[in-house]
């Protein structure tokens, strides 16, 4: 099993930006997919952008056009830079790794927009 380590979150007022880091602990053959998902208090988690192994992006709606999700060269770290974030953006954010082999997700890290 490998536990993906999460960084970047905080406190961030409205409007504010903030970028998000995933990182393995070691480079992981076959993965297809990095991606992120959320859970904002009291809702199930849900997704919020992803990259395939190709380079492909995917985003839910919400986020489209001020979120971008990115990777490092030996696709052993994901980012998610997050602008024009919002109070209703308050949740923990996961990073998940997705191959053949299943799912790695990261132990989640909080984002607090407020002022």
């Amino acid at each position: 099993q490998v536990q993906l380590v999460e960084s970047g979150g905080g406190l961030v007022q409205p409007g504010g930006s903030l970028r998000l880091s995933c990182a393995a602990p070691r480079t992981i053959p076959g993965i297809k997919v990095m991606a992120w998902h959320r859970q904002l208090p009291g809702k199930e988690r849900e997704f919020v952008a992803a990259m395939a192994g190709g380079g492909d992006t995917r985003y839910a709606d919400s986020v489209r056009g001020r979120f971008t999700i990115s990777r490092d060269k030996a696709i052993k770290t994901a980012f998610l830079q997050m602008n024009s974030l919002s109070t209703a953006e308050t949740a923990v954010y996961y990073c998940r790794f997705g191959g053949a082999w299943g799912d790695y997700w990261g132990q989640g890290t909080q984002v607090t927009v407020s002022s």
